[in-house]
């Protein structure tokens, strides 16, 4: 399965794609969204997502900040061969920030592949990656609008390795993929394109605990 990043670039602008499954777009991808625009046919961005997946036959993934009646959200739509799949938003929010959260997983079928959705700092909580895994998923995307720092690309790097799943973090201008292996890889250019090869292996893992007591039968 290859990857397509355009980390910095425009759907609008993107006529065509590099042969890919999946094509990803960082938060300048959509820009602002207001989805009452969007309703009143005034604005079409979630549209031009939908256009460029059909026209590439490609699954595409758009950063981009929503608004619904005065509130915003860090959003992720997802289209897929001509149709808006749906839109994720970041469930965490921290600090006081500005954002509203969102109430679930991203997850979807993008291209025959399932996809699951990290926004921001949903990447600093490990319990909904976990739940992504635990869910069947083939692949992670993860967004974030800028990197301040150097712990995300530790982040996905650990998190591939724990729970078995390749992970893409599209952050400003940069991409990152990590491998389940736990090695990693870097790009600043405009394009960038990774090779996924989605492996579902498991390990059984057996524990032993006190309490949950329950009488015992010798009929069986």
């Amino acid at each position: 399965m290859i990857l397509c990043v355009n980390a910095d670039g425009r759907v609008k602008d993107a006529k065509s794609l590099p042969e890919c499954d999946i094509a990803v777009f960082g938060f300048k991808g959509l820009g602002e969204v207001d989805y009452e625009e969007e309703l009143k046919g005034v604005s079409d961005k979630f549209e031009d997502a939908a256009r460029l997946s059909k026209s590439s036959a490609c699954g595409v993934l758009c950063g981009c900040k929503t608004v619904s009646r005065g509130m915003a959200r860090k959003s992720v739509a997802v289209a897929d061969r001509g149709r808006l799949l749906g839109i994720s938003d970041m469930n965490h929010v921290l600090d006081g920030e500005e954002f509203k959260s969102g109430s679930g997983l991203g997850f979807y079928n993008v291209s025959g592949v399932k996809v699951g959705v990290c926004i921001e700092n949903d990447l600093l909580f490990p319990e909904g990656l976990s739940a992504l895994s635990m869910c069947g998923c083939n692949l992670i995307v993860a967004f974030m609008e800028e990197l301040k720092d150097g712990v995300p690309p530790l982040l996905i790097r650990a998190y591939a390795y724990l729970y078995g799943i390749p992970i893409v973090l599209c952050a400003g201008n940069m991409a990152y993929f990590a491998e389940v292996s736990g090695a990693i890889a870097t790009s600043a250019q405009s394009v960038s394109l990774f090779d996924v090869s989605p492996k579902n292996r498991y390990h059984v893992v057996t524990t032993r605990t006190k309490g949950l007591y329950t009488d015992t039968r010798e009929d069986y």
